[in-house]
């Protein structure tokens, strides 16, 4: 399949990086160059765009459609390594980092990667398939206990006790191998009229598996740490995220970025010597328009937060 993704916030990322033509600009969700394809449109022959994807068909996609670029490093890593990605390329500073935090349309679209709750495929959700661990681990080997605080944590899901219980039930008769039987299951394990009104019942467990095969929250404090400490000083980091859980952790990371003072509020000044590393370029997140919503559904959740170095 092509390797097809419409980029969210494309005009809103692009503006809140402030990109300078000669700068060195890192894309640690490459993708399919969506939002690359237009951050080196505004680099001279000196600047420079660093491309990271854990995905090897995302990288191929990416590097065929910026093939006329000299000037753009591809990395096939995680974008937590980040610190380690730029140390290899000797660079000890970025002018802007972006982070897109969702699962690309291709990945969605694309039956066989197990991503999708509307097609039947291996249960898989690797973002990175040259990990061993699977969406099939989660579901056949978690515990009871494990599996409703993934379900719980990740997905938000007030049936996560009962959907752990009907998973481990059906799995002691045979392995659960794929995404449709999986998504039977859950159907199962929910109320009918819990199921008739709002999303698909699947999606909130799917939702959890895929974070907890790519371990996705778990990296993303330390990820904008890291990213932090590499940007120069005026230079932005982007984040992108789809869900709750996502934009809490950046909202939090950030605001603590911006005021890391820990002493006692009752204190009539700081004695904790903390000072702020990062302002707030987005307060309340950026949103996508109505327009963007109408023509790409898939970016209705989507929040884009932004904080400059000082």
């Amino acid at each position: 399949m092509e390797f097809k993704h419409v980029s969210v916030l494309l005009n809103e990322c692009i503006d809140a990086l402030n990109i300078k033509a000669d700068g060195i600009y890192v894309d640690g969700t490459l993708g399919g160059a969506g939002h690359s394809s237009h951050i080196v449109k505004h680099l001279s022959k000196d600047g420079m765009l660093i491309g990271i994807d854990q995905d090897k068909d995302a990288l191929a996609a990416a590097k065929e459609r910026l093939k006329d670029y000299s000037n753009v490093k591809f990395v096939h890593d995680n974008f937590s390594n980040i610190d380690s990605i730029l140390n290899e390329l000797d660079l000890e500073g970025v002018d802007g980092i972006l982070m897109d935090l969702g699962v690309s349309s291709y990945q969605l679209d694309e039956a066989s990667r197990g991503f999708s709750y509307m097609q039947d495929a291996p249960l898989d959700m690797r973002m990175n398939r040259d990990n061993d661990f699977s969406a099939y681990d989660i579901v056949n080997k978690y515990s009871e206990e494990e599996l409703s605080k993934i379900i719980k944590d990740y997905g938000e899901e007030r049936f996560a006790k009962r959907i752990a219980n009907f998973i481990v039930n059906r799995r002691a008769e045979k392995p659960i191998e794929t995404t449709l039987e999986l998504v039977d299951i859950i159907k199962a394990a929910i109320p009918a009229k819990m199921r008739r009104d709002g999303p698909h019942p699947a999606k909130r467990t799917f939702q959890a598996i895929r974070i907890e095969v790519n371990s996705e929250l778990k990296i993303l404090n330390k990820t904008i740490e890291d990213g932090v400490n590499k940007l120069n000083k005026g230079g932005r980091m982007a984040i992108i995220t789809f869900h709750s859980l996502e934009d809490r952790i950046v909202k939090l990371k950030f605001r603590e970025l911006e005021n890391p003072c820990n002493c006692p509020k009752e204190f009539p000044v700081c004695i904790c010597g903390k000072v702020p590393t990062v302002k707030t370029i987005s307060k309340k997140g950026i949103a996508p328009t109505d327009k963007e919503i109408e023509e790409n559904p898939r970016s209705r959740s989507a929040k884009l937060r932004v904080i400059e170095k000082l």
